[in-house]
């Protein structure tokens, strides 16, 4: 029985005139046939530039208009508008490799229709010039939301994701600004398996005007998330995951966001390590050795004694 489900590309742009032809070409070059694309105009306000570039494009895009509400509003307006029985993110500043929907579909044929595909892929400059590539190392089965909260394994744009997943998990969290994408993985992850595909199928464009660096509030959005996140892990999921007693994994996950300076992140998961410890009746000289050990294997920055301080007392770093 043949497998060909029509692959719905939704990309979503705010005055995004600059890249947006490359972003629609790569899209339209696709060598798998059954897709549509989609543009979805945030309600740009570059004097018609970037709609101008959409519509010169005429029936070979579905375009779309709507009042600005960033990026999580564009993709949800996109998905609720698809035809597609598959989602594939692309952003406007962003190109897909001509084999990216091919090989992914190709992939679903060969067994479960019903997993969530993304890839390695490779870095370009402003320019469009080959920077370098990022190979994935994925998260073992069942460990891939520890994997968001301690890395960047998925980038939104080399998925494609069944469109009943988001019958499961829900859309992009309207609210967030910047961190929507991780979000949703994060609660597809609990609904669905990840799968990764070892080959690069994007080009993702490094430049000053992505959002992480323009609009305000990303640093808080992170944190916040993040907070959030770790409190919502499991004491199974996060013994099945790392083996830890869960003393040790608050500890050295604190650690670690301290490190990448998520402080508030860090106090929050000092606080739950300290709970555990007292909870499995650890005393205060086993606390303090294994928080030791924790600080001397991971934390190069800081000295132990301090976090060892800020274990025992609860104080903010």
């Amino acid at each position: 029985m043949n497998f060909n489900p029509k692959v719905s590309i939704i990309i979503p742009v705010y005055n995004g005139s600059n890249y947006l032809r490359e972003a629609i070409d790569s899209a339209l070059a696709q060598t798998y046939s059954d897709y549509e694309v989609i543009v979805v105009n945030d309600g740009s306000d570059d004097d018609g530039k970037t709609a101008s570039i959409a519509r010169s494009y005429g029936s070979r895009i579905r375009y779309i208009e709507k009042p600005n509400g960033g990026v999580a509003s564009a993709l949800n307006a996109g998905i609720r508008n698809m035809k597609g029985e598959y989602f594939s993110w692309l952003s406007h500043d962003d190109a897909y490799h001509p084999h990216k929907l091919e090989i992914q579909v190709d992939y679903l044929r060969k067994g479960d229709r019903g997993i969530i595909l993304y890839s390695d892929y490779d870095y370009m400059d402003a320019s469009s010039a080959f920077l370098k590539k990022r190979s994935i190392a994925p998260p073992p089965e069942k460990g891939m939301r520890l994997a968001l909260l301690t890395g960047d394994p998925v980038n939104g744009c080399t998925t494609l994701v069944p469109r009943a997943c988001f019958d499961a998990a829900g859309l992009f969290n309207e609210r967030l600004r910047t961190i929507q994408d991780y979000d949703l993985w994060f609660r597809l992850a609990k609904k669905c398996r990840f799968v990764h595909i070892p080959q690069a199928l994007l080009k993702s464009r490094i430049h000053t005007g992505q959002g992480i660096y323009t609009i305000p509030g990303h640093y808080d959005e992170c944190q916040a998330f993040f907070i959030r996140a770790f409190s919502e892990l499991a004491e199974e999921e996060i013994s099945e995951m790392t083996g830890l007693p869960l003393s040790v994994f608050y500890a050295r996950s604190a650690v670690s966001m301290k490190i990448r300076g998520f402080t508030g992140v860090a106090a929050h998961l000092l606080d739950l390590s300290k709970k555990h410890a007292a909870d499995a009746g650890l005393s205060v000289r086993l606390q303090r050795k294994a928080l030791s050990v924790v600080c001397y294997s991971l934390n190069r920055k800081f000295k132990p004694a301090y976090w060892i301080k800020r274990f025992r007392n609860g104080s903010p770093p």
